[in-house]
């Protein structure tokens, strides 16, 4: 056997220390010499889809977390389930999904493809990302540098979903444990929870907190009371399972940190919100950001992009899909 350089043996630490060290082939502008105007092609796409509708938003935005959750950041919940094989987006869990994001990213992949020289050189992963910087942009939010680099994922199954994504009724450990598996810090997790300044929620997921949270309280003592009336008023009982309420109450069309501030007051609308305020452990977290809308920014931005290192496929385990709902 020949000698073992000294690269070598680095190489073989950093893959001890690091076992996801495929996201060290990210980086920015990536795609310089292949495809050098991608980042205006998929903003443009994004920009107009967003004209046409506000869910475009919130939809791009979930569907990102929802991907690089499950299997990586492979772009994996775009597959559409075919023959014997049930897809991650067909898994209860996946199911609320909004069409919206998908759509968003099939559109700019087709503008992207439009242009020859970028014609199936860009991944499906790699528009999902920078779609979803460019969501929360448009919303208001801060814009970042995103790394690219990413393959597409080769598999897609409804069984690789179960218990990986955050449930409404989990508490501090295990919202802990679920980010910690992929890399993020309890400061990752309450940035990224600050993404429900957007979006809506079905009312079977928090309807128990509002009629039989427990027998001797049949409201969650942690919601504010008036809060708690206005969702019953969104939310009777028996109600149909397609109604949907805002996360944010206040400003639910903007990326700010009024999702901290609603936290401060008793309404957070699910419960694995409220926890990151009445838990001690997170709770100058979420008051430090509901009074600093910058130290928000720059938290979640940080969050985003370490985010979208998770599970990068590299070489032999992803491709770049012609079709971002089919494998090729």
């Amino acid at each position: 056997m020949g000698r073992v350089t000294i690269i070598q043996v680095l190489a073989i630490c950093s893959l001890l220390i690091f076992p996801n060290f495929a996201f060290a082939q990210l980086k920015q502008n990536y795609y310089a010499n292949i495809c050098p105007n991608v980042e205006t092609i998929v903003r443009s796409a994004v920009q107009a889809k967003v004209k046409q509708t506000f869910v475009t938003i919130p939809a791009t935005l979930r569907m990102f977390f929802h991907d690089c959750f499950v299997q990586g950041c492979d772009a994996s919940v775009l597959i559409a389930s075919s023959g014997s094989n049930t897809a991650e987006k067909d898994h209860p869990d996946n199911l609320s999904l909004a069409g919206d994001g998908f759509d968003t990213v099939i559109k700019a992949k087709a503008a992207v493809d439009a242009v020859a020289s970028c014609k199936n050189k860009v991944s499906c992963a790699d528009i999902l990302t920078m779609a979803t910087r460019d969501v929360i942009v448009a919303a208001g939010g801060p814009s970042y540098q995103v790394e690219l680099g990413r393959l597409d994922g080769l598999s897609s199954t409804a069984a690789s979903v179960g218990g990986k994504l955050p449930k409404p009724n989990l508490n501090l450990d295990q919202l802990n444990a679920m980010f910690a598996a992929n890399g993020l810090s309890q400061v990752d997790m309450i940035a990224l929870s600050g993404a429900h300044t957007l979006g809506f929620s079905h009312c079977d997921q928090f309807s128990n907190r509002i009629y039989n949270f427990s027998k001797q309280n049949p409201v969650d003592p942690t919601m504010d009371s008036g809060y708690a009336a206005q969702l019953k008023s969104q939310c009777p009982k028996n109600v149909d399972p397609r109604v949907v309420v805002n996360l944010d109450v206040n400003t639910p069309n903007a990326f700010d940190n009024m999702y901290y501030k609603n936290l401060q007051q008793g309404k957070g609308l699910l419960s694995s919100d409220q926890v990151l305020f009445t838990d001690s452990r997170s709770k100058q977290t979420v008051v430090s950001w509901a009074t600093s809308q910058t130290a928000f920014n720059n938290a979640f931005t940080a969050a985003m992009i370490k985010l979208g290192r998770v599970g990068v496929k590299t070489g032999q385990n992803g491709n770049i899909r012609r079709d971002c709902s089919a494998f090729n």
